[in-house]
């Protein structure tokens, strides 16, 4: 059985460890009542994570389109395929559209985005109230989607490794 390559696979996981990490502290951020320093501390940590990963899915999507993915297993039903080919197109849109969303959406804020606290992202737009309370819905209404279809693929992977037992997990396995 054909793998995918060791650079997607890094990416793979590298990509999923931050994309957990930054919607748990996103969660985590908006819980904390006022405006504290941890509170402003774990906003910085969040917009990092996401510009990260936006970054990140920039080389992965070059990476993809240089070094296609492995067939899907013998015997595998065509909607099956068609359902992944759909849910991994409709992740490589969530994985830019949230870290977008959330850049506007700081941005018609009012706050601009400094990665690691050195490096200023270029300010696109100025602040619009009616734009931030769009993009906030749009950031959030993108994450909700994320989690769905992050959850459909897990389940996807526990299905085709404990019930069909065709190996596909050990495509993306290091």
């Amino acid at each position: 059985m054909r793998r995918y390559t060791l650079t997607a696979i890094a990416l793979h996981w590298l990509m999923a460890i931050l994309i957990i990490a930054a919607f748990w502290l996103g969660l985590t951020m908006v819980d904390i009542p006022g405006l504290t320093p941890t509170k402003l501390k774990y906003f910085s940590w969040h917009k990092w994570l996401g510009v990260t990963v936006f970054g990140l899915a920039c080389l992965r999507l070059l990476w993809a389109l240089g070094h296609p993915a492995p067939a899907h297993p013998p015997g595998m039903a065509d909607w099956q395929k068609k359902a992944a080919r759909v849910s991994h197109g409709l992740m490589y849109v969530l994985i830019f559209a949230v870290p977008l969303s959330g850049y506007f959406y700081s941005l018609a804020a009012g706050v601009p985005v400094v990665y690691l606290g050195i490096v200023p992202l270029p300010v696109f737009i100025g602040p619009d109230p009616e734009l931030k309370a769009l993009l906030k819905q749009v950031h959030y209404a993108c994450n909700v989607v994320l989690l769905i279809v992050f959850f459909l693929h897990i389940l996807a992977v526990i299905k085709h490794q404990l019930i069909d037992r065709d190996r596909t997990l050990q495509r993306m396995l290091p």
